[in-house]
């Protein structure tokens, strides 16, 4: 465990970057795909998922919580192809954070994930809290999901998100996989170098606030026009700071949330007002990754 903690950054002076042709903001989309691997006794787990879903205040419980289970369901059997289709559409890049059991149950999911050549980075083999998890059970729910991946996909993933991290999980995906990167992290707007097991390693930080996870939470968003709106200030104040020094937003999607219809209209929206900019640079993480390695370094 690393015991060390930045609370620094990039400082005063900030970092001057440039992003593919000279954009002011580079804009990525994560979607979250982890339908049928949330905690459920069907998967051997001991509780029912109690989390980020329509019932706010849900309680493990030791069976099967019906209700909890159709509610994720939405997300795979509905939401997921209601988001898809808007993004091929407009033929804009995708990030899939892939849940590996989860990605294992849906075949044609996957399929279409590769059709749109999407990139897919590991969410973990299971979403569940890792807080807690004895470190070899970590490890190896690591390597299956990383060779899940690259099994139905045909190449590992470069990049990594768990969520619900444990203190040792930057090290395992370090030490046992070859991401290039990894996103469990929340503390700035660029990328950044770290230090893991005598390796240099890329985080591209993520973010819980421009996330639709904010629909089910308590002081969430209430309705589509919140969040819409919430994303648009995101968006401004960073598009404004990229006159000078260009930065990074990211917004986090769930099948099941934004996948429902009452708030897919906000999603919409918002990309019905970003795709009006042309300097800025919609990608997926990898390429942000890519471009990191390439030029920063």
């Amino acid at each position: 465990m690393n015991n060390n903690r930045n609370f620094i950054g990039y400082g005063k002076q900030g970092k001057k970057i440039n992003w593919p042709n000279n954009a002011k903001l580079a804009v990525q989309f994560v979607l979250n795909y982890e339908e049928g691997g949330e905690n459920c006794i069907l998967n051997g787990d001991k509780y029912s998922e109690s989390f980020l879903s329509e019932i706010i205040s849900a309680k493990p419980i030791s069976g099967r919580n019906m209700n909890m289970e159709s509610i994720y369901e939405y997300g795979s059997r509905m939401g997921f192809w209601r988001i898809y289709k808007l993004f091929v559409d407009r033929k804009l890049p995708l990030t899939i954070f892939g849940v590996g059991l989860a990605l294992k149950q849906n075949n044609e999911i996957c399929s279409a994930i590769k059709e749109a050549n999407y990139e897919v980075a590991s969410h973990g083999y299971r979403w569940i809290d890792y807080q807690f998890i004895d470190e070899e059970i970590e490890k190896d729910h690591i390597l299956k999901s990383y060779e899940t991946i690259k099994y139905i996909f045909g190449s590992p993933p470069k990049g990594w998100y768990t969520g619900r991290v444990s203190p040792n999980t930057r090290r395992l995906v370090v030490e046992n996989t070859k991401v290039i990167y990894d996103s469990d992290s929340y503390n700035d707007d660029l990328p950044y170098w770290v230090t893991v097991s005598n390796k240099k390693h890329l985080v591209i930080p993520y973010s819980l606030d421009n996330n639709d996870m904010r629909f089910v939470t308590n002081q969430g968003f209430n309705n589509g026009d919140q969040f819409l709106q919430y994303l648009k200030d995101s968006f401004d104040c960073l598009y404004s700071e990229g006159g000078d020094f260009p930065k990074m937003m990211n917004i986090g999607l769930h099948c099941r949330l934004i996948g429902r219809p009452g708030r897919f209209q906000s999603l919409l929206k918002f990309l019905d007002y970003i795709q009006q900019y042309d300097d800025i640079w919609i990608c997926k993480r990898e390429d942000i990754a890519d471009h990191w390695y390439k030029n920063y370094s």
